[in-house]
């Protein structure tokens, strides 16, 4: 089926502003006859004012949107005003679709809204469907797949770092990575595809030491970019920050702390907490997501032992972890560094998004110690995890009731935070369908290597090249289908 067919002979509307009361809604028109229809509906507001028919495209109007010849809408044959409202036309190909569109800007009230979408719909438009106006973007040529995607990233983006990668990959570094990439294979398999129509002569158009070396270095290009997708994917959705150690260490009163409210229920009855508990908080423009988890300890209560196993799964995964120690109870410093020694060191760092698993041991309830016995419990709490095979980054005295320490804590996680995001050019994937596509690529490419490097004949090379250029092309767009246009696009709003 050619969408472009369809699109030529729809005009769609939707609101494009969110639901709910506000100021200020603008409703946005997109398709041939755009323009017609907001003639159908906008009055100038003085009557000798233009028609929208006669805007000069990007200039504001004032006026009044009305009902479409709707006699059940007139007293006196006076048209019934919805509202008055600003217009503005953008002609093809120069607006957001790449066809002419129209935006009304209008009151907030969500029945005015309601009221002239139906005017719209009366006069001719389609309601639209999520994604349509940015899906129709990219079937024009206005955006590739990718920052296709990017606009949907930048519109759900919480924080500063997860709007910048948005930001970027939208204004098309990625997209050129990967057309740079693309130039240089189909330059080299056009070759060796032409060598095949001259198989008789036995000819080399194309160097194998240059081919070798092209898929060594487009390879390294993509592994370079998969490897980034578990941190862009942490930074997207929440750096996971883990909360551990023993029962009554003081585990749920630091996530409250951190929160600014009572998320989690603290209780001196050791194993209160039987579940991971999450939430969020934004520090430094970073998103961390924060992980209460059940007390560490031996135990024979089942549903306990359950939450236990949940917090060794969520330590594995972690990006960070916050070891909680009681500071009135150094005789159980060992069993917790035993503990977490035991589940990250078979644990490759990669795997939690960071590629240095960041460990703060926070000295817990240091409030109810001497000024002295501070530094020295601190040295030896730091040399224990460290005989442990542990590697902290920092050890803290805090007192998490008292709420002290608690800048320290967050200084910390800026510092592991800005250590991965400070170089904004460094292109981070954080979509798991370009992960997929890139994982497919390289094991293309891998295949193809060996091939050469084992005389295998040059149509089952190419073959494995061409595969590794479909995945690559599957990310912008280049090779696509309707199913996963259909995937891509449902992820957006109505409006977007």
């Amino acid at each position: 089926m050619d969408s472009g067919t369809i699109y030529e002979q729809t005009t769609i509307c939707a609101r494009a502003t969110a639901p709910g009361q506000g100021a200020v809604a603008i409703v946005r028109v997109s398709g041939p006859e755009a323009v017609e229809v907001l003639d159908k509906v906008f009055r100038p507001f003085k009557d000798k004012g233009p028609r929208a028919a006669e805007f000069r495209p990007r200039e504001m109007h004032y006026g009044r949107i009305i009902f479409p010849e709707s006699p059940g809408h007139s007293t006196d044959n006076a048209e019934t005003v919805i509202d008055e409202v600003m217009a503005v036309i953008f002609r093809a190909p120069h607006s957001y679709t790449g066809e002419d569109s129209a935006e009304i800007y209008c009151h907030g009230s969500q029945y005015i809204v309601s009221e002239i979408l139906r005017a719209l719909i009366a006069a001719g438009a389609e309601m639209a469907s999520a994604g349509e106006f940015t899906k129709r973007a990219f079937l024009n040529g206005r955006m590739d797949l990718a920052q296709a995607e990017a606009v949907a990233d930048l519109i759900a983006s919480e924080n500063r770092a997860a709007h910048d990668i948005a930001l970027q990959q939208l204004r098309g570094g990625y997209s050129s990575e990967l057309q740079e990439m693309r130039s240089e294979m189909l330059d080299i398999v056009s070759l060796m595809e032409l060598e095949l129509d001259f198989s008789e002569e036995d000819v080399e158009f194309a160097d194998r030491t240059r081919v070798i070396d092209l898929i060594d270095r487009v390879s390294a290009h993509i592994s370079r970019l998969a490897d980034s997708f578990a941190l862009g994917n942490a930074i997207k959705n929440g750096i996971p920050v883990a909360i551990v150690g023993a029962v009554n260490t003081g585990k749920s009163t630091l996530l409250n702390a951190l929160l600014g409210e009572d998320r989690a229920i603290v209780s001196d009855i050791a194993g209160t907490t039987r579940d991971t508990i999450e939430d969020t908080v934004n520090i430094a423009g970073v998103t961390f997501r924060f992980i209460d988890t059940a007390g560490i300890r031996d135990t024979a209560e089942t549903i306990e032992a359950i939450g236990i196993n949940r917090t060794y799964s969520t330590i594995e995964r972690a990006s960070v972890i916050l070891l909680m120690l009681d500071a009135t109870r150094p005789g159980t410093f060992g069993e917790s560094f035993e503990a977490i020694a035991s589940r990250l060191n078979h644990v490759p760092s990669t795997h939690s998004g960071i590629s240095e698993r960041t460990l703060l041991i926070l000295l817990n309830k240091a409030d109810l110690l001497s000024e002295p016995e501070i530094p020295a419990m601190l040295t030896s709490a730091e040399s224990l995890a460290r005989q442990k095979g542990l590697s902290p980054t920092r050890t803290l005295a805090i007192s998490a009731r008292n709420r002290l320490g608690l800048p320290e804590i967050t200084a910390a996680l800026a510092a592991t935070a800005a250590a991965h995001t400070t170089d904004t050019s460094a292109t981070l994937v954080t979509n798991l369908r370009h992960y997929q596509a890139l994982q497919k690529a390289l094991e293309a490419l891998t295949r193809a290597r060996e091939a050469l490097l084992a005389g295998v004949s040059t149509e089952f090379v190419t073959q494995d090249i061409r595969e590794a250029l479909h995945h690559i092309g599957e990310i912008c767009g280049e090779v696509t289908s309707e199913e996963v246009l259909g995937t891509v696009f449902s992820r957006f709003c109505i409006g977007k």
